[in-house]
């Protein structure tokens, strides 16, 4: 079904229609159980009530929860939707922050996106970010040959930041205190109480040293190329043709950064599945690598990412004869989207033949979002994620030797967001031999 068939399913509801009954959770407030059961929290729901739609209360708020391709279709593809208020404030200013393209709707949003889309989906800037990140690997592992061990999450964040910084355009920047900044971002977004407080401070200290980039740009004291994101931001007109605020374009230039660095999660799941996966592992080192995006692809549909997304209605709805009133909030669950049994039988089991792909259009395979892209609050990155992805998997099984030592890599679903427990501590790191050292530029 195409967006505009979601746009026709999802319109204004008739005030005197008497859709179908939403069952409803008889707690009292499920606040608890989210927290308890994390990333299954939704599903958990939808399989105890027998239904792909549940309405509950979350911190007294009234929520109506929806899993699946339909749903997704809705919220990545209806009108009469805004993600304005669905986000907790805890989340939202740790992660997209307030005038964000998130925060946009309409033609501001759809304009505000194509400057994404021009920075993120540009095969020729996705394949120099690609270099940058092999750079920077390949720097990391000069210091990894010399530690006993490393955490692969921690140190992953870090490459991405200096492959971030570089291919943005953000010189000058203290790399390692920026990647400790964005990597809190991320970590603490599903916190509540100090850590989170802790990481809104560290993130207001990113914001103001970025704005000081931006403002030196558009002075004319730093001159970044052309083609980077740092350019595109600070010469970028909205619709009325004013340039971005300056705090508002730090935020987008942080909105650029921090997503790939988060891609480090990724990564860290996927050395975790090479690690099970033998026939996979043994397949790529031996060189054939014409299968790592199936198997990036699929590391994105299993792994514990993003558990949900969430919207607002703005006027009276109907999707599959449910009544949705105006001013309702909703949340879609991904997480439980993509591990349906309906959509991709024995998901629990990864299995990197399913040959799964960001650019199909699928709408159960939602791992950052669904919908159109140019147009819908999806993702603009993947094309990012999969192309960093893939060349992640060749540097891990072509370029070094590695040893996995005793651990818990266990992976808790109530911990948001989601690691294995040990960050994935690899040991004895050894270049291997005939590979490309790394060369100081």
């Amino acid at each position: 079904m195409s967006n505009s068939d979601a746009r026709h399913e999802a319109g204004p509801s008739d005030t005197t229609s008497c859709g179908r009954e939403i069952p409803r959770d008889p707690r009292l407030d499920a606040s608890m159980g989210l927290l308890s059961e994390g990333y299954r929290f939704v599903s958990n729901l939808c399989d105890q009530l027998d239904s792909d739609i549940v309405s509950t209360r979350i911190r007294l708020r009234e929520v109506i929860c929806l899993r699946g391709g339909t749903a997704a279709r809705l919220l990545y593809g209806a009108e009469g939707l805004t993600r304005v208020g669905a986000m907790p404030s805890s989340v939202l200013h740790l992660l997209q922050d307030k005038g964000s393209v998130q925060q946009l709707e309409g033609r501001a949003h759809r304009h505000r996106k194509a400057l994404f889309l021009g920075i993120c989906m540009d095969p020729a800037r996705v394949e120099a970010l690609v270099a940058e990140f092999r750079a920077a690997w390949r720097a990391a592992l000069d210091e990894w040959e010399e530690a006993d061990s490393i955490v692969l999450q921690q140190e992953a964040a870090r490459v991405l930041t200096r492959a971030a910084c570089r291919w943005a355009g953000v010189e000058n920047q203290p790399e390692a205190r920026l990647a400790e900044e964005i990597f809190d971002m991320i970590d603490k977004a599903g916190s509540i109480g100090p850590r989170n407080w802790l990481a809104q401070m560290r993130r207001s200290g990113t914001e103001r040293r970025l704005r000081k980039l931006i403002e030196q740009v558009r002075a004319g004291e730093v001159v970044p190329g052309s083609a980077t994101a740092l350019h595109a931001i600070a010469f970028h007109r909205e619709t009325d043709g004013a340039l971005l605020d300056d705090t508002v374009a730090a935020v987008e230039l942080l909105n650029v950064l921090r997503p790939i660095v988060a891609i480090g999660r990724y990564i860290t799941f996927t050395a975790l599945a090479l690690h099970r996966e033998t026939n996979w592992r043994e397949l790529f080192r031996s060189g054939t690598l014409e299968l790592a995006a199936d198997f990036a692809e699929e590391v994105r549909r299993i792994s514990p990412f993003f558990p949900f997304t969430a919207a607002v209605t703005t006027r009276p709805l109907q999707w599959e004869g449910y009544d949705l009133p105006a001013d309702q909030w909703l949340l879609l669950d991904l997480y439980g989207t993509l591990h349906d049994a309906r959509n991709f039988p024995d998901p629990a089991r990864f299995r990197a033949e399913r040959m799964l792909s960001w650019s199909g259009q699928d709408d159960c395979f939602v791992p950052q979002g669904g919908g159109e892209v140019a147009v819908t609050h999806r993702c603009p990155g993947e094309m990012i994620t999969v192309e960093l992805l893939k060349e992640a998997i060749r540097l891990l099984c072509l370029e070094m030797d590695y040893e996995i030592p005793p651990q818990d890599l266990g992976v808790r679903l109530n911990r948001l967001p989601a690691q294995p427990r040990s960050g994935m501590v690899l040991a004895s790191i050894r270049r291997r031999p005939g590979t490309e050292p790394c060369v100081a530029g």
